[in-house]
């Protein structure tokens, strides 16, 4: 007989959720191991005493990892999907006949919150993972990628000057005319120190925007110029850096730095930096954090895996101050020797290859700051040099300019070129690129749907704690992993071999008759 099934909807149904969530649910495992109370003291001094009655301030984190967890990055796209889903609804201790918050109401709230409470709640699923035994420690793996804005290339408008050159030294003078009276002195005004052909340069470069306004990629203009963060920003979102690297597209972005434990993949620090510096510039600050957040935990940091872009003499002084080891390979401009001129350590001169030395003379700065040191010849000898030519044809004598952290970049050298080093490079691939991969396609990262860096540092924020807790409970309900198997089976092997040892039959020695 054919069934047909009548629906109606009951008045008063004898309905609860947490009869139909299944035991082992992401969301009730969820419900049952995290706790935030402790929120609640947090976010207390942000609210009033009057007034209606805000969003549960635990309700709303939960909201965010939920969208994180499902890779949802819009809060009214959130609100309709957790709105259908009952295992949501009891992790967030709603009923089914209860109305979720206002997705304005969520936006508003992330924006009232401060950073530092995201960072907690960060350290402390950090430190469930600590607890479980999934973070080891002592070797960090560091990368780092660009996540896009909430901004487009058509929003950015050109950096104009105000006013030229000449018209704003005219109203600077204007308005200081003559001497000023400082303590009853005569005090000649401040002139400009700037030279005189950094002031052409400058006014130079105005003047060339006046004449030939930067337009954007495939303009039909002689003088068209990519737009750059010197000449363009972007209104929408002021904080956002055009990045752009060869054979890809520019677009305004934010620069996201992440470490993780090379044990089982566990986020240990992230952060969110403006795109247009470099990698190098933020490794001081990422070690730092890392450090300071697993000393927090017991743990001590003994390695730091990172690529050639953070390669940087002063980041390995620093990490050997630290006492860590720096697994970073030398950038490919940097040569350990100088073909034929040899390096005496004790004397610190080198000898060129008439064997005439070379010996330091002091330090010097270039225009990005950084101390050199300079060694060179004496002019007399290369005067009547036959190598001259060669060595020195426009110098009077033959110079050689080396870095400050010419020992911490050899030691680095030689770890890089060495078996171990080549063993961690391929461990640093394996644990920290896979794990940027999983955050930009299944954890909401592959665009900052807010604005600021204050806000995109919140969304990577989230974003790793929703990774490293759906980690933390694979861990503690699922199956062990194939590290603890290994371990097992292997004192499982021993424990036979002695078991073996113990009950074999001992040779047994016949006499002669």
């Amino acid at each position: 007989m054919q069934g047909k099934k009548n629906y109606t909807e009951k008045l008063f149904p004898g309905f609860q959720l947490s009869d139909r969530i299944p035991k082992d649910n992401l969301y009730r495992k969820l419900r049952e191991t995290l706790d935030l109370s402790f929120i609640y003291k947090d976010t207390k001094e942000l609210y009033g005493c009057t007034g209606n009655p805000s969003i549960d301030p635990v309700v709303f984190f939960k909201l965010l990892i939920t969208g994180y967890l499902e890779n949802i990055t819009s809060d009214r796209k959130l609100v309709e999907h957790c709105s259908m889903r009952m295992d949501v609804l009891y992790f967030l201790g709603y009923d089914l006949d209860e109305e979720l918050p206002w997705h304005s109401t969520i936006s508003r709230t992330r924006q009232l919150y401060p950073e530092s409470l995201f960072e907690k709640l960060f350290n402390k699923v950090f430190a469930l993972c600590v607890d479980s035994g999934m973070v080891s420690g002592h070797t960090q793996a560091v990368d780092s990628a660009p996540i896009k804005a909430n901004a487009s290339m058509e929003s950015v408008v050109p950096k104009m000057p105000a006013s030229p050159m000449e018209s704003h030294l005219r109203k600077v003078s204007e308005e200081n005319p003559g001497t000023a009276k400082r303590d009853g002195k005569s005090v000649s005004p401040v002139k400009i120190s700037a030279p005189e052909h950094e002031l052409k340069r400058v006014e130079k470069h105005h003047q060339n925007l006046r004449d030939s306004p930067v337009r954007l990629a495939g303009a039909s203009h002689k003088k068209a110029r990519l737009p750059g963060n010197k000449t363009h920003y972007s209104p929408r979102d002021p904080d956002a850096r055009i990045s752009f690297k060869p054979g890809k597209a520019r677009k305004p972005d934010y620069h996201c730095s992440m470490a993780v434990d090379t044990a089982e993949g566990v986020i240990s620090h992230i952060q969110a930096d403006f795109a247009d510096g470099r990698d190098s510039q933020y490794l001081k600050d990422i070690g730092l954090k890392t450090q300071g957040r697993l000393g927090k935990n017991g743990l001590t940091m003994t390695d730091l895996l990172a690529d050639a872009g953070y390669s940087n003499g002063s980041n390995y002084d620093f990490l050997e101050q630290r006492r860590v080891t720096g697994w970073i390979p030398v950038f490919g401009k940097y040569k350990p020797d100088i073909e034929g001129f040899p390096y005496n350590k004790e004397r610190n001169e080198y000898r060129c290859p008439m064997d005439r030395p070379l010996p330091f003379k002091g330090f010097s700065t270039n225009k990005h700051g950084t101390v050199l040191k300079n060694y060179w010849a004496a002019p007399r000898d290369c005067k009547a040099c036959p190598m001259k030519p060669q060595c020195a044809p426009k110098k009077r004598c033959k110079s050689i300019t080396r870095t400050i952290y010419d020992e911490p970049y050899l030691r680095a050298y030689a770890r890089q070129h060495s078996e171990k080093g080549r063993q961690m490079k391929r461990l640093r691939q394996s644990t920290v690129e896979p794990v940027f991969g999983s955050l930009t396609q299944f954890y909401g990262l592959r665009k900052i749907g807010v604005l600021g860096k204050a806000g995109a540092h919140k969304v990577m924020l989230m974003a790793a704690i929703a990774f490293n807790l759906k980690k933390y409970l694979k861990k503690r309900g699922g199956k062990p992993s194939i590290r603890i198997l290994k371990t097992i089976m292997e004192a499982f092997q021993g424990y036979l071999t002695i078991f073996y040892r113990q009950i074999r039959p001992r040779p047994v020695l016949l006499k002669a008759p």
